[in-house]
């Protein structure tokens, strides 16, 4: 008989339209018929019927508890709570007693997906105990906190020094902690003393993200070309980053080429956008949400990633990157991802490099051709969710070892 594995995840996991979403499901997919037999737990919407085949692709069994998204106000009044509001707003009565009632099953292994998710654990799990940490999550708000003033500085640096706090006594609490990246898993060890502290790497669905070859695009022309990012757009720091290029960096794209478009993907793009490039006039599209990026990324000439906040890796690089499109990256952006600047994306960190790198590959064919194809051909030899799947699960397999090991000494 497989040993069991209890999965708890914070979010219902589909359609997987986010990073984490999209990370954590492939992860599962990979999972299923492997060594463990898995219960998915997490918070499930009213059209779930809908999801049938997709929770069956993930998992073997599926609990659940209503899904109630917090609402603004929500947010808003858990900035006084102790917890930091990512924690605060994940709490759940009847998603802590699901899980307590699973857990009381005895499974073999309990994994919990994101630091904040471990509000819906009991202090104590009788069980090999894995935390899946996608981010360093007090880095995030130490950077929003340091490109900040005024109130908001305030706020990130409140809800820095909560998250500091609750991320040091959570992980503690797990026999095993998965990084998303090498560098990751070293911050996290040294900030927190953790003991055992594992990396996986980022993957890609390389079936779904096929190459597409650069005649699916339109030639740009000496005048022309089109950008594309797609990431949440409800997010803060993804908002800095569009507003960045549209303020620093397409003016001089626009000077050398009139004709130049763009397309950010994403659902809910605040006002502040809209606004801006209706009142400039610029050939800027926000689509909100779409069911496939695949059309728009396939119709570009290169992919932005204009991010100064974050932690963690950017699963929408490699994305690109499967299907053939040139990356122009932060540094912050393609962090913890093992690809070389010059080679398989180009780094820009000010407004000068970012237009530079973006004309630089709108101007040269060859160079956009050179740069898809080395990492396409990396993606194929390293960064399938397959191969990342088994990465997890060697990881899990070694924390139970290491259980029952420590169970058979104890005796």
């Amino acid at each position: 008989m497989r040993p069991r594995m209890l999965f708890v995840s914070p979010r219902f996991l589909f359609p997987m339209d986010q990073g984490g979403k999209i990370r954590t499901g492939n992860i599962l997919r990979g999972l299923k018929g492997g060594a463990f037999d898995v219960t998915l737990a997490s918070p499930a919407p009213r059209e779930l019927a809908r999801f049938a085949a997709d929770i069956d692709a993930a998992c073997d069994h599926f609990l659940s508890w209503p899904e109630q998204p917090p609402s603004r106000l929500r947010r808003l009044l858990a900035l006084a709570d102790r917890l930091p509001v990512a924690a605060a707003t994940d709490r759940s009565a009847a998603g802590s007693a699901v899980v307590a009632r699973a857990l009381a099953t005895r499974p073999d292994v309990a994994v919990v997906d994101f630091p904040h998710a471990g509000v819906l654990a009991p202090g104590r799990i009788d069980a090999a105990s894995v935390m899946f940490t996608h981010n360093v999550e007090a880095e995030i708000f130490e950077r929003h906190a340091a490109r900040t003033r005024g109130l908001w500085h305030l706020i990130w640096s409140q809800q820095s020094r909560k998250m500091r706090r609750f991320e040091a006594e959570t992980l503690q609490r797990f026999d095993s902690v998965v990084a998303v990246s090498k560098r990751d898993a070293e911050v996290l060890t040294k900030r927190y003393a953790l003991p055992v502290v594992e990396d996986i790497d980022t993957g890609v669905d390389l079936d779904f993200f096929a190459f597409q070859p650069e005649a699916a695009a339109p030639d740009p022309g000496a005048d022309g070309g089109m950008l594309v990012f797609t990431a949440t757009m409800s997010w803060a720091a993804n908002v800095e980053g569009i507003h960045f290029l549209l303020d620093d960096v397409w003016p001089t794209l626009l000077r050398a080429r009139p004709n130049i478009k763009a397309v950010i993907i994403g659902r809910n793009p605040p006002a502040s956008l809209s606004d801006k490039i209706r009142e400039r006039g610029l050939n800027v599209t926000l689509t909100g949400f779409v069911d496939d990026i695949r059309p728009y990324v396939a119709a570009s000439h290169v992919y932005v990633i204009p991010l100064f906040v974050g932690s963690g890796t950017r699963i929408k690089a490699f994305e690109a990157m499967a299907m053939g499109r040139p990356v122009v990256s932060t540094s912050l952006g393609i962090e913890g991802l093992e690809v070389t600047d010059n080679e398989h994306f180009l780094r820009a960190d000010d407004a000068a490099a970012f237009s530079t790198a973006i004309l630089g590959l709108l101007d040269d064919a060859a160079m956009r051709g050179r740069v898809a194809r080395a990492a396409r051909d990396l993606m194929e030899a390293k960064f399938s969710w397959k191969q990342v799947a088994r990465q997890f699960e060697a990881i899990c397999l070694r924390a139970l070892e290491r259980r029952n090991v420590g169970h058979s000494s104890s005796e």
